[in-house]
Parts: C-alpha cells; sequence; structure tokens
C-alpha cells in the first residue's frame, strides 16, 4: 500500500508540475487569465487522492467479482447428482434392514490405493455392528459408499436384497439415517431442525426429544421455536449429538449409522447416547465406527478394517479370544 501511494504522489507531483510549467510558458508568449491557471491548478493539487480513489474502488470491484465468479461457476460448471428416482421403490423400503456388500471396490482417485478393497460383508437385519480400524482402514468410506456420496468402482451395495444403484440418491438418503461424527445443525428453530420438510406434529417433535434427554434444555431455550443458531452455537457438543439422534429417530430408518458419534462427547453423554440407541432402536440394524472401544463391547458383532479389507468379523468376545486378533491389540493398546 504504501508502494502505490508514494507513486501516485509522484504521479500528482509530476501533473502539478506540468501544468505550473506550461502556465508560465503560456504566460511568456501571450496573456493567460490568472483564474484559469489557479483553476487548473487546485484541481490538479486533488488528483492523487482522486487516484487513490479510483484504484482502490477498481480493486475493491475485483475482489467481489470473484464471489460472482465462484457462484456462476458452482451453478453452471460443477457436475450435478443425478435426480432420476426409482418408481419401483416399495413404499416400506427397507423393510427389515438388511444390509450386504458385494466384492465392493472404492478408488477415490485414480493413483492412489483402494479405499474398499473387495469388500465382502452381510448384516443380519436388527443386527448391532461395531466397525473399528486404524486411520485410513476405510470406515467412513463404508458409510460414504452406503449412501452414495462416493460411488463404487466394482461391486455392489444391497439393501434388503435391492442393490442401492438402482435407487434415486434422494430416495436412499431419506430411508437411512446417519449421525456424523462433527454433528450439523442449519441456522433456524429447533423444528426446522428436526423437520426440515415439516412432515411430522409437534407431539412427534417433543415424543423424539423426550427420548433423547432434551426436553429440559429445549424448554429453557423457548420451546421447539427456540433459535439454534448457525452450525448450532446454542448448544453444546454433545446436546448437538443428541438433537442428531432426535432427528434419526424422526425418520423411522431401519438402518442408523453412527461415526465416531461419541469422541469428542463427555461421558455422560456418551451413556445418554448408548442408552437411547439401546431403547429406542432394538429392532433396527445400527453400524457404530467407535473411536471408544467400550461402546461396542455390547455390539452383536465387531468388524475389523485393514488397508480397505475386511480382516475380523465376529462377536466381541470371540475376537478378544482369539489368538492374534486384530481387536484384542486394539483394545489392549486404547487400554479399555
Amino acid at each position: 500500500m504504501q508502494w502505490l501511494d508514494i507513486r501516485l504522489q509522484l504521479i500528482g507531483v509530476v501533473v502539478v508540475t506540468g501544468l505550473a510549467a506550461i502556465a508560465v510558458i503560456q504566460h511568456q508568449v501571450h496573456s493567460v487569465d490568472p483564474g484559469l491557471v489557479g483553476l487548473s491548478l487546485s484541481y490538479a493539487l486533488s488528483i492523487t487522492t482522486l487516484l487513490s480513489g479510483l484504484i482502490f474502488s477498481f480493486t475493491q470491484t475485483e475482489m467481489q467479482l470473484v464471489s460472482v465468479e465462484r457462484t456462476e461457476e458452482y451453478s453452471s460448471s460443477l457436475p450435478t447428482e443425478p435426480q432420476q428416482e426409482n418408481t419401483q421403490l416399495p413404499p416400506a423400503w427397507p423393510e427389515r434392514g438388511a444390509l450386504e456388500f458385494r466384492a465392493a471396490v472404492l478408488v477415490y482417485r485414480d493413483g492412489l490405493p483402494n479405499a474398499l478393497d473387495g469388500v465382502d460383508l452381510l448384516v443380519r437385519p436388527g443386527e448391532k455392528v461395531g466397525i473399528v480400524g486404524r486411520t485410513g482402514s476405510g470406515k467412513s468410506t463404508m458409510f460414504l459408499a452406503l449412501f452414495r456420496m462416493v460411488e463404487l468402482n466394482r461391486g455392489e451395495i444391497l439393501v434388503d436384497g435391492l442393490d442401492i444403484s438402482t435407487v434415486g440418491l434422494a430416495q436412499l438418503r431419506s430411508r437411512l439415517a446417519i449421525i456424523p461424527q462433527d454433528p450439523f445443525l442449519f441456522s433456524g428453530t429447533v423444528r426446522e431442525n428436526l423437520d426440515p420438510c415439516g412432515r411430522h406434529r409437534d407431539e412427534q417433535l417433543q415424543s423424539v426429544v423426550d427420548q433423547c434427554h432434551l426436553r429440559s434444555v429445549v424448554n429453557r431455550m423457548g420451546g421447539l421455536d427456540a433459535e439454534v443458531g448457525e452450525r448450532g452455537r446454542s448448544f453444546s457438543v454433545g446436546q448437538r449429538q443428541l438433537l442428531c439422534l432426535a432427528r434419526a429417530l424422526l425418520t423411522q430408518a431401519k438402518v442408523l449409522c453412527i461415526d465416531e458419534a461419541t469422541a469428542s462427547v463427555d461421558q455422560h453423554t456418551d451413556q445418554l447416547l448408548q442408552q437411547t440407541i439401546r431403547e429406542r432402536f432394538q429392532d433396527k440394524t445400527v453400524l457404530t465406527i467407535a473411536h471408544r472401544i467400550n461402546t461396542i463391547m455390547e455390539c452383536d458383532r465387531v468388524l475389523v478394517m485393514h488397508a480397505g479389507k475386511v480382516v475380523e468379523f465376529d462377536a466381541p468376545a470371540a475376537l478378544c479370544q482369539r489368538d492374534g486378533s486384530i481387536f484384542h491389540r486394539l483394545l489392549a493398546v486404547r487400554g479399555d
């Protein structure tokens, strides 16, 4: 900025000096109106300020046009997800919550190793499955593939025997529920966050709030019409997780995915989450990516992922007793 100011001031000096020299020369040749000379010099003295304002306005306009350029790029240049729907999809699908991966292979980008490398997996209806593994083992990728956030390169995923690639994206995602690691809430009211489409009565909303132990919190804020704030700033992290759980309860989905939802919450909130899931999702299929190993010890089976492959899949007690079990080593390392 100082560099520009110096250059603008030098330009102003040159202009004023030039006008003064021209006035002197003109006066020598023939008479010049002194008032005209004074007017010219007074305007020339302000040229530095005018140039500075012009350049500032130009740079501000150029900076703001970047937003216009990006908006135009997002609205017209980015590829969009297909919007077709499966008109033959049963209204109650999925009815049981059976889940199957068949030789599923997924690569995020050419040249990278397979994020999912030939995953074969069968989860029975209503089964509670914990998923563990080191960072980059493919745990979260399974959820991304299930919700078709990323498409499989090979293989297929079946829900109640139906290949999800034949189901419209909006249909698929509306029939499944997820509680992400970073709970996301919209700006708006509690009611709008629980039921964005306005399909449920207030009694149903109050019921899921009660089931998730949030009645006192929501009532203290002003009820269902209380403002949540951007990204849920009116709530603690644990309360945001419980609100996401209430949203999942409201959908009545047969398959619930929990992506390390207890990784950043306190022990009390963790216990509330686990209690609500046990009580309200007894007949639902629940897949849980675990940060705390103790949260999945009560699961029916534990899935151990490594380098995109299924290396172990059995009951927690059986894996703990198995010699050389990766799950047993993870249990020992994390001190659970």
